[in-house]
Protein backbone atom coordinates (compact mmCIF):
# COMPACT_ATOMS: atom_id res chain seq x y z
CA UNK A 1 0.00 0.00 0.00
CA UNK A 2 1.61 2.94 -0.97
CA UNK A 3 1.63 6.09 1.58
CA UNK A 4 0.22 8.59 1.90
CA UNK A 5 2.41 11.83 2.20
CA UNK A 6 0.64 15.20 3.66
CA UNK A 7 2.85 18.63 3.26
CA UNK A 8 2.94 20.88 5.53
CA UNK A 9 1.58 24.41 4.27
CA UNK A 10 4.43 27.40 4.31
CA UNK A 11 3.65 30.41 6.45
CA UNK A 12 3.16 33.66 4.85
CA UNK A 13 4.68 36.38 5.79
CA UNK A 14 1.84 38.12 6.99
CA UNK A 15 0.84 35.24 9.44
CA UNK A 16 4.65 35.92 10.40
CA UNK A 17 4.24 39.74 11.41
CA UNK A 18 0.89 38.62 12.70
CA UNK A 19 2.65 36.03 15.56
CA UNK A 20 5.46 38.08 16.26
CA UNK A 21 3.40 41.49 17.08
CA UNK A 22 0.99 39.43 19.53
CA UNK A 23 3.89 37.76 21.37
CA UNK A 24 5.34 41.34 22.05
CA UNK A 25 2.20 42.47 23.11
CA UNK A 26 1.87 39.27 25.53
CA UNK A 27 5.23 39.92 26.66
CA UNK A 28 4.71 44.08 26.77
CA UNK A 29 1.44 42.94 29.08
CA UNK A 30 3.14 40.39 31.02
CA UNK A 31 5.79 43.10 31.94
CA UNK A 32 3.47 45.40 32.78
CA UNK A 33 1.92 43.58 35.01
CA UNK A 34 4.90 42.60 36.42
CA UNK A 35 5.85 46.12 37.27
CA UNK A 36 2.56 47.52 38.92
CA UNK A 37 3.13 44.58 40.44
CA UNK A 38 6.33 45.68 41.92
CA UNK A 39 5.23 48.44 42.25
CA UNK A 40 2.01 47.97 44.38
CA UNK A 41 4.73 45.94 46.55
CA UNK A 42 7.10 48.47 46.83
CA UNK A 43 4.54 50.53 48.05
CA UNK A 44 3.23 48.02 50.29
CA UNK A 45 6.65 47.66 51.54
CA UNK A 46 7.38 51.48 51.90
CA UNK A 47 3.97 51.81 54.11
CA UNK A 48 4.61 48.87 56.03
CA UNK A 49 8.40 49.00 56.34
CA UNK A 50 8.27 52.80 57.07
CA UNK A 51 11.47 52.90 55.41
CA UNK A 52 13.49 56.49 56.19
CA UNK A 53 17.38 57.80 57.19
CA UNK A 54 18.42 57.31 60.59
CA UNK A 55 21.50 59.31 61.95
CA UNK A 56 23.19 58.22 64.56
CA UNK A 57 25.72 60.98 66.47
CA UNK A 58 28.61 59.22 68.15
CA UNK A 59 29.43 60.34 72.03
CA UNK A 60 27.40 62.55 73.78
CA UNK A 61 24.62 65.11 72.28
CA UNK A 62 25.96 67.30 74.69
CA UNK A 63 29.84 67.75 74.87
CA UNK A 64 32.05 70.33 76.42
CA UNK A 65 35.28 71.53 74.57
CA UNK A 66 38.30 72.70 76.47
CA UNK A 67 38.96 76.54 75.50
CA UNK A 68 42.25 76.91 73.48
CA UNK A 69 42.11 73.48 72.46
CA UNK A 70 41.25 71.46 69.34
CA UNK A 71 38.19 70.56 68.77
CA UNK A 72 37.39 67.06 67.04
CA UNK A 73 34.14 66.01 66.47
CA UNK A 74 33.19 62.50 67.64
CA UNK A 75 31.20 62.26 63.96
CA UNK A 76 28.02 60.38 63.00
CA UNK A 77 26.68 58.22 59.99
CA UNK A 78 23.47 58.03 58.24
CA UNK A 79 21.68 54.55 57.10
CA UNK A 80 18.52 53.50 55.86
CA UNK A 81 16.00 51.57 58.28
CA UNK A 82 12.64 50.26 58.63
CA UNK A 83 10.61 48.17 60.92
CA UNK A 84 10.56 44.73 58.15
CA UNK A 85 13.90 45.16 56.30
CA UNK A 86 16.18 46.63 58.79
CA UNK A 87 19.26 48.73 58.14
CA UNK A 88 20.91 48.93 54.81
CA UNK A 89 24.95 47.60 54.44
CA UNK A 90 25.73 50.37 52.86
CA UNK A 91 25.42 54.33 54.87
CA UNK A 92 23.65 57.32 53.51
CA UNK A 93 25.66 60.50 52.52
CA UNK A 94 26.18 62.29 55.46
CA UNK A 95 26.87 65.83 55.16
CA UNK A 96 28.52 68.03 58.82
CA UNK A 97 27.94 71.84 59.47
CA UNK A 98 29.73 72.77 62.80
CA UNK A 99 30.17 76.81 63.91
CA UNK A 100 32.75 75.59 67.01
CA UNK A 101 35.18 78.39 67.73
CA UNK A 102 37.82 77.04 70.90
CA UNK A 103 38.76 80.66 70.38
CA UNK A 104 35.91 81.69 72.19
CA UNK A 105 34.22 80.63 74.80
CA UNK A 106 30.11 79.83 74.31
CA UNK A 107 27.39 77.14 73.25
CA UNK A 108 28.05 75.81 69.81
CA UNK A 109 25.95 73.46 67.77
CA UNK A 110 27.22 70.96 64.87
CA UNK A 111 24.44 70.08 62.31
CA UNK A 112 24.39 66.16 60.89
CA UNK A 113 22.00 66.06 57.48
CA UNK A 114 21.49 63.46 54.92
CA UNK A 115 18.91 62.95 51.70
CA UNK A 116 18.84 60.02 49.58
CA UNK A 117 15.51 58.69 47.37
CA UNK A 118 13.54 61.49 48.06
CA UNK A 119 13.76 61.14 52.55
CA UNK A 120 16.17 63.67 54.57
CA UNK A 121 16.60 63.99 58.14
CA UNK A 122 19.30 66.04 60.38
CA UNK A 123 20.35 65.72 63.86
CA UNK A 124 22.33 67.93 66.32
CA UNK A 125 25.33 68.03 68.68
CA UNK A 126 25.60 70.82 70.90
CA UNK A 127 29.00 71.92 72.40
CA UNK A 128 29.69 73.96 75.24
CA UNK A 129 33.28 75.49 74.90
CA UNK A 130 34.63 76.26 78.51
CA UNK A 131 37.75 76.97 80.10
CA UNK A 132 38.15 74.54 83.11
CA UNK A 133 42.00 74.38 82.89
CA UNK A 134 43.66 76.41 85.72
CA UNK A 135 46.19 78.42 84.98
CA UNK A 136 50.02 77.77 85.96
CA UNK A 137 52.45 79.57 88.09
CA UNK A 138 56.08 78.95 87.55
CA UNK A 139 58.62 79.68 90.33
CA UNK A 140 62.18 81.08 89.59
CA UNK A 141 65.56 79.87 91.83
CA UNK A 142 68.37 81.56 91.85
CA UNK A 143 71.25 79.17 92.74
CA UNK A 144 72.95 79.51 95.92
CA UNK A 145 70.78 82.42 97.48
CA UNK A 146 69.57 82.59 100.74
CA UNK A 147 67.20 85.20 102.27
CA UNK A 148 68.26 87.82 105.55
CA UNK A 149 65.61 87.72 108.09
CA UNK A 150 67.36 91.59 108.06
CA UNK A 151 66.26 92.46 104.48
CA UNK A 152 63.80 90.01 104.14
CA UNK A 153 63.00 87.99 101.37
CA UNK A 154 64.16 89.20 97.51
CA UNK A 155 61.72 87.76 95.31
CA UNK A 156 63.75 85.46 93.01
CA UNK A 157 60.62 85.72 90.11
CA UNK A 158 57.72 83.90 88.92
CA UNK A 159 55.78 83.85 85.81
CA UNK A 160 51.65 82.60 85.54
CA UNK A 161 50.43 81.67 82.37
CA UNK A 162 46.78 80.18 81.34
CA UNK A 163 46.38 78.03 78.32
CA UNK A 164 43.00 80.21 76.99
CA UNK A 165 43.61 83.92 79.03
CA UNK A 166 47.62 83.81 78.43
CA UNK A 167 50.04 85.39 80.55
CA UNK A 168 48.40 86.56 83.88
CA UNK A 169 51.69 87.29 85.81
CA UNK A 170 50.61 90.59 86.92
CA UNK A 171 47.34 89.02 88.04
CA UNK A 172 49.61 87.20 90.81
CA UNK A 173 48.52 87.77 94.25
CA UNK A 174 51.39 87.78 96.18
CA UNK A 175 51.85 86.41 100.25
CA UNK A 176 54.58 86.26 102.33
CA UNK A 177 54.94 85.38 105.98
CA UNK A 178 58.04 84.75 107.95
CA UNK A 179 59.27 81.82 106.23
CA UNK A 180 57.25 81.19 103.29
CA UNK A 181 55.78 82.86 100.18
CA UNK A 182 52.24 81.88 98.60
CA UNK A 183 51.17 82.77 95.35
CA UNK A 184 48.14 82.65 94.18
CA UNK A 185 45.78 83.61 90.17
CA UNK A 186 42.35 83.17 89.00
CA UNK A 187 42.02 83.36 85.15
CA UNK A 188 38.80 85.14 83.88
CA UNK A 189 36.72 81.94 83.79
CA UNK A 190 37.53 81.83 88.03
CA UNK A 191 39.72 78.60 87.66
CA UNK A 192 42.38 79.06 90.41
CA UNK A 193 46.09 78.34 91.02
CA UNK A 194 48.19 78.26 94.21
CA UNK A 195 51.52 77.78 95.05
CA UNK A 196 53.74 78.18 98.08
CA UNK A 197 57.73 78.92 98.18
CA UNK A 198 59.58 78.02 101.11
CA UNK A 199 61.84 80.69 101.69
CA UNK A 200 65.34 79.10 103.31
CA UNK A 201 67.24 81.71 105.58
CA UNK A 202 71.39 82.45 105.40
CA UNK A 203 70.53 84.84 108.14
CA UNK A 204 67.53 84.16 110.95
CA UNK A 205 65.92 86.13 113.64
CA UNK A 206 68.68 87.05 116.06
CA UNK A 207 68.63 86.69 119.84
CA UNK A 208 70.22 89.73 121.42
CA UNK A 209 72.10 88.74 124.54
CA UNK A 210 72.88 91.60 127.50
CA UNK A 211 76.06 91.91 129.40
CA UNK A 212 75.45 91.89 133.15
CA UNK A 213 72.34 90.75 132.48
CA UNK A 214 68.23 92.54 132.11
CA UNK A 215 68.74 94.75 135.40
CA UNK A 216 72.32 96.22 136.60
CA UNK A 217 73.64 98.66 139.19
CA UNK A 218 75.84 101.20 137.47
CA UNK A 219 77.59 104.50 139.89
CA UNK A 220 76.16 108.03 138.83
CA UNK A 221 78.68 109.53 136.83
CA UNK A 222 78.82 112.05 133.84
CA UNK A 223 78.71 109.62 131.16
CA UNK A 224 76.83 106.16 131.16
CA UNK A 225 78.58 103.32 129.21
CA UNK A 226 76.62 100.55 128.23
CA UNK A 227 77.63 97.21 129.83
CA UNK A 228 77.30 95.53 126.30
CA UNK A 229 75.34 93.74 124.54
CA UNK A 230 75.89 91.07 121.57
CA UNK A 231 73.42 90.06 118.84
CA UNK A 232 73.65 86.27 117.14
CA UNK A 233 71.49 84.18 115.13
CA UNK A 234 70.95 80.67 114.88
CA UNK A 235 73.58 79.85 112.73
CA UNK A 236 75.91 81.91 114.62
CA UNK A 237 76.16 84.89 112.75
CA UNK A 238 77.37 88.15 114.56
CA UNK A 239 74.43 90.68 114.47
CA UNK A 240 75.48 93.32 116.82
CA UNK A 241 76.13 96.02 115.00
CA UNK A 242 72.62 95.85 113.51
CA UNK A 243 71.43 96.39 117.25
CA UNK A 244 69.92 100.24 117.98
CA UNK A 245 69.40 101.15 121.47
CA UNK A 246 66.21 103.31 122.87
CA UNK A 247 65.42 105.02 126.23
CA UNK A 248 67.17 107.24 128.10
CA UNK A 249 69.87 107.03 130.94
CA UNK A 250 70.81 110.31 132.87
CA UNK A 251 74.18 108.72 134.24
CA UNK A 252 74.21 111.79 136.92
CA UNK A 253 71.10 111.21 138.83
CA UNK A 254 70.52 108.47 141.06
CA UNK A 255 66.84 106.17 140.04
CA UNK A 256 65.92 103.21 137.78
CA UNK A 257 65.77 103.67 133.84
CA UNK A 258 64.74 101.15 130.76
CA UNK A 259 66.81 100.66 127.66
CA UNK A 260 64.91 98.99 125.36
CA UNK A 261 67.73 96.55 122.56
CA UNK A 262 66.32 96.21 119.39
CA UNK A 263 66.80 95.16 115.63
CA UNK A 264 64.23 96.16 113.27
CA UNK A 265 64.61 94.16 109.60
CA UNK A 266 63.00 96.20 106.30
CA UNK A 267 59.37 94.49 107.26
CA UNK A 268 59.08 96.01 110.53
CA UNK A 269 59.67 92.66 112.78
CA UNK A 270 62.04 93.04 116.17
CA UNK A 271 64.20 91.27 118.09
CA UNK A 272 64.35 92.90 121.30
CA UNK A 273 65.99 92.80 124.45
CA UNK A 274 65.27 94.80 127.87
CA UNK A 275 67.65 96.61 130.85
CA UNK A 276 66.53 98.60 134.18
CA UNK A 277 70.00 100.49 134.57
CA UNK A 278 69.60 101.40 138.28
CA UNK A 279 71.69 104.91 138.90
CA UNK A 280 73.24 104.08 142.32
CA UNK A 281 75.42 107.20 144.29
CA UNK A 282 78.93 106.13 143.69
CA UNK A 283 80.38 104.81 147.50
CA UNK A 284 81.86 107.18 149.60
CA UNK A 285 85.07 107.50 151.54
CA UNK A 286 84.81 107.73 154.63
CA UNK A 287 86.07 111.16 155.96
CA UNK A 288 89.09 110.77 158.72
CA UNK A 289 90.13 113.81 161.55
CA UNK A 290 93.71 114.62 161.25
CA UNK A 291 95.98 114.33 164.22
CA UNK A 292 96.68 117.28 165.97
CA UNK A 293 96.42 120.29 164.94
CA UNK A 294 96.01 120.99 161.15
CA UNK A 295 95.98 123.67 158.21
CA UNK A 296 95.04 122.93 154.77
CA UNK A 297 96.51 126.06 152.31
CA UNK A 298 93.89 126.08 149.63
CA UNK A 299 94.42 128.57 146.71
CA UNK A 300 91.87 129.68 144.00
CA UNK A 301 91.65 131.16 140.62
CA UNK A 302 95.20 129.57 139.10
CA UNK A 303 97.65 129.28 137.85
CA UNK A 304 98.77 133.07 137.25
CA UNK A 305 101.81 134.98 137.30
CA UNK A 306 102.38 134.93 140.66
CA UNK A 307 101.89 130.93 141.12
CA UNK A 308 105.49 130.17 139.89
CA UNK A 309 106.57 131.96 142.69
CA UNK A 310 104.54 130.74 145.56
CA UNK A 311 105.11 127.43 144.65
CA UNK A 312 109.30 128.62 145.00
CA UNK A 313 107.94 129.52 148.67
CA UNK A 314 106.61 126.20 149.16
CA UNK A 315 109.01 124.47 148.40
CA UNK A 316 111.85 126.55 150.35
CA UNK A 317 109.39 125.63 153.68
CA UNK A 318 108.59 121.85 152.52
CA UNK A 319 104.48 122.67 152.72
CA UNK A 320 102.27 121.14 150.36
CA UNK A 321 99.12 123.17 149.33
CA UNK A 322 96.13 122.50 147.51
CA UNK A 323 95.14 124.38 144.18
CA UNK A 324 91.67 124.39 142.70
CA UNK A 325 92.45 125.36 139.56
CA UNK A 326 90.97 127.19 136.31
CA UNK A 327 92.34 128.03 133.01
CA UNK A 328 91.47 132.11 133.27
CA UNK A 329 95.28 132.20 132.22
CA UNK A 330 95.70 129.96 129.87
CA UNK A 331 99.59 131.19 129.57
CA UNK A 332 100.32 129.70 132.92
CA UNK A 333 98.88 126.30 132.53
CA UNK A 334 101.97 124.47 132.91
CA UNK A 335 102.02 125.46 136.62
CA UNK A 336 99.49 122.95 137.31
CA UNK A 337 101.53 120.01 136.03
CA UNK A 338 104.43 121.89 138.21
CA UNK A 339 102.35 122.07 141.06
CA UNK A 340 101.37 118.12 140.89
CA UNK A 341 104.96 116.87 140.53
CA UNK A 342 105.89 118.74 143.44
CA UNK A 343 103.77 117.30 145.74
CA UNK A 344 101.22 119.69 145.92
CA UNK A 345 96.97 118.46 145.69
CA UNK A 346 95.32 119.82 142.75
CA UNK A 347 91.59 120.01 142.37
CA UNK A 348 88.76 121.19 140.01
CA UNK A 349 87.47 124.69 140.41
CA UNK A 350 86.03 126.23 137.82
CA UNK A 351 87.27 126.35 133.36
CA UNK A 352 86.15 129.84 132.85
CA UNK A 353 85.00 131.70 136.66
CA UNK A 354 82.19 133.29 134.96
CA UNK A 355 79.22 132.90 136.81
CA UNK A 356 77.24 133.35 134.72
CA UNK A 357 78.26 130.88 131.89
CA UNK A 358 78.82 128.22 135.05
CA UNK A 359 75.53 128.16 136.53
CA UNK A 360 73.39 128.54 133.66
CA UNK A 361 72.11 125.23 133.75
CA UNK A 362 73.39 121.76 134.93
CA UNK A 363 74.48 120.73 131.85
CA UNK A 364 76.56 124.09 131.77
CA UNK A 365 78.44 123.58 135.01
CA UNK A 366 79.23 119.82 133.82
CA UNK A 367 80.86 121.10 130.66
CA UNK A 368 83.12 123.66 132.94
CA UNK A 369 83.73 121.08 135.51
CA UNK A 370 85.04 118.71 132.76
CA UNK A 371 86.63 120.60 130.94
CA UNK A 372 88.89 121.37 133.91
CA UNK A 373 89.12 118.22 134.52
CA UNK A 374 90.63 117.90 130.92
CA UNK A 375 93.08 120.48 131.73
CA UNK A 376 94.11 118.59 134.84
CA UNK A 377 94.61 115.29 133.18
CA UNK A 378 96.73 116.85 130.24
CA UNK A 379 98.80 118.56 132.84
CA UNK A 380 98.99 115.41 135.76
CA UNK A 381 97.41 112.75 133.77
CA UNK A 382 95.28 112.00 136.23
CA UNK A 383 91.63 113.06 136.92
CA UNK A 384 91.24 115.09 139.90
CA UNK A 385 88.01 113.48 142.91
CA UNK A 386 88.00 116.66 144.66
CA UNK A 387 86.65 120.30 144.17
CA UNK A 388 85.30 124.06 145.10
CA UNK A 389 82.11 125.23 143.51
CA UNK A 390 83.00 128.68 142.09
CA UNK A 391 81.85 131.12 144.90
CA UNK A 392 81.57 128.51 147.52
CA UNK A 393 78.70 125.66 148.32
CA UNK A 394 76.78 129.14 150.00
CA UNK A 395 77.40 131.31 147.18
CA UNK A 396 73.82 133.52 146.64
CA UNK A 397 74.70 134.73 142.93
CA UNK A 398 73.76 131.37 141.49
CA UNK A 399 69.88 132.47 142.00
CA UNK A 400 70.31 134.88 139.17
CA UNK A 401 71.45 132.43 136.59
CA UNK A 402 69.29 129.12 137.82
CA UNK A 403 67.23 128.60 140.95
CA UNK A 404 68.26 125.76 142.81
CA UNK A 405 71.04 124.59 140.80
CA UNK A 406 73.61 125.11 144.60
CA UNK A 407 71.53 121.99 146.26
CA UNK A 408 71.23 120.27 142.88
CA UNK A 409 74.70 119.71 142.33
CA UNK A 410 75.77 119.38 145.96
CA UNK A 411 73.82 115.94 146.08
CA UNK A 412 74.92 115.20 142.62
CA UNK A 413 78.33 115.96 142.53
CA UNK A 414 78.48 113.79 146.15
CA UNK A 415 76.28 110.82 143.98
CA UNK A 416 79.19 110.47 141.35
CA UNK A 417 81.97 110.44 143.75
CA UNK A 418 83.33 113.94 144.10
CA UNK A 419 84.05 115.59 147.39
CA UNK A 420 83.80 119.11 147.73
CA UNK A 421 85.30 121.41 150.30
CA UNK A 422 84.87 125.05 151.23
CA UNK A 423 86.60 127.07 153.67
CA UNK A 424 86.24 127.76 157.22
CA UNK A 425 89.73 130.53 157.51
CA UNK A 426 89.48 133.53 154.78
CA UNK A 427 92.24 135.28 154.28
CA UNK A 428 89.97 138.66 152.97
CA UNK A 429 91.53 138.73 149.72
CA UNK A 430 88.85 138.60 147.32
CA UNK A 431 88.27 141.88 147.66
CA UNK A 432 88.16 142.73 151.65
CA UNK A 433 92.17 143.56 151.81
CA UNK A 434 94.90 144.17 149.39
CA UNK A 435 97.26 144.08 152.56
CA UNK A 436 99.57 141.56 152.99
CA UNK A 437 99.65 142.17 156.82
CA UNK A 438 96.01 142.17 156.70
CA UNK A 439 95.65 138.67 155.09
CA UNK A 440 98.50 137.68 157.50
CA UNK A 441 96.42 138.89 160.26
CA UNK A 442 92.46 137.43 159.02
CA UNK A 443 94.61 133.98 158.23
CA UNK A 444 96.12 132.98 161.53
CA UNK A 445 93.63 134.78 163.58
CA UNK A 446 91.27 132.49 162.09
CA UNK A 447 92.99 129.71 162.45
CA UNK A 448 93.77 130.24 166.64
CA UNK A 449 90.09 129.26 166.81
CA UNK A 450 90.02 125.73 165.06
CA UNK A 451 92.36 122.94 165.13
CA UNK A 452 91.60 122.00 161.55
CA UNK A 453 91.58 124.75 159.22
CA UNK A 454 91.07 124.71 155.95
CA UNK A 455 92.22 128.31 154.44
CA UNK A 456 90.86 129.98 151.35
CA UNK A 457 93.59 132.30 149.33
CA UNK A 458 94.34 133.28 145.73
CA UNK A 459 97.49 132.21 144.14
CA UNK A 460 96.66 135.25 141.35
CA UNK A 461 96.54 137.79 144.36
CA UNK A 462 100.35 138.69 144.74
CA UNK A 463 100.08 140.14 147.86
CA UNK A 464 98.31 137.17 149.22
CA UNK A 465 101.10 135.37 148.22
CA UNK A 466 103.37 137.34 150.23
CA UNK A 467 102.01 136.55 152.88
CA UNK A 468 101.96 132.55 152.74
CA UNK A 469 106.17 132.11 154.45
CA UNK A 470 104.74 134.32 157.54
CA UNK A 471 101.05 132.36 157.86
CA UNK A 472 103.59 129.08 157.44
CA UNK A 473 106.10 130.26 160.61
CA UNK A 474 103.58 131.17 162.46
CA UNK A 475 101.60 128.05 161.99
CA UNK A 476 104.89 126.27 162.94
CA UNK A 477 105.09 128.33 165.89
CA UNK A 478 101.82 127.34 167.23
CA UNK A 479 101.94 123.54 166.99
CA UNK A 480 99.86 123.31 163.03
CA UNK A 481 100.65 120.52 160.14
CA UNK A 482 100.44 121.48 157.35
CA UNK A 483 98.41 119.01 154.89
CA UNK A 484 96.79 118.62 151.67
CA UNK A 485 93.31 117.92 150.65
CA UNK A 486 92.18 114.39 149.21
CA UNK A 487 88.84 112.37 149.44
CA UNK A 488 89.35 111.53 152.80
CA UNK A 489 89.81 114.47 154.28
CA UNK A 490 87.71 116.07 157.00
CA UNK A 491 84.92 118.26 154.79
CA UNK A 492 84.40 121.62 155.79
CA UNK A 493 81.38 122.89 154.29
CA UNK A 494 78.58 125.38 153.63
CA UNK A 495 75.23 125.10 153.76
CA UNK A 496 74.39 125.49 149.83
CA UNK A 497 72.17 129.13 149.92
CA UNK A 498 70.57 128.03 146.39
Amino acid sequence: MKAEVKTKKKASPQDIEIKRAYRKKRAAIITAITVIYLVIVAAAAVIIDDRHIEITVFGDAEQLAEAGESYVDPGAEAFFTGNLFGRTKSPVELRTESDVDTSRLGDYTVKYSAEAYGRSAESYRRVHVRDTTPPVISLNHEQDYLASWLVGYKEEGFTATDSFDGDLTDKVIRTETGDAVYYSVTDAAGNECSVERVIEYGISEPMIRLVGGEEVDIGASFTFEDPGFEATDESGNDLTSYVQVSGEVIPYQIGSYELNYYIMNEQGETATAHRTVNIVPQPAEEAELPEGKTIYLTFDDGPGPYTGKLLDILARYGVKATFFVTDQFPEYEDMIGRAYREGHAIGVHTYTHEFWQVYASDQAFFDDFLATEDLIYRQTGEYSKIFRFPGGTGNTVSRNYNYGIMSRMAQTMTDMGYVYFDWNVTSGDAGETTSTYKVIENVTAGCSENTINIVLQHDIKDFSVDAVASIITWGRNHGYTFRTLDTGSCRVRQDPAN
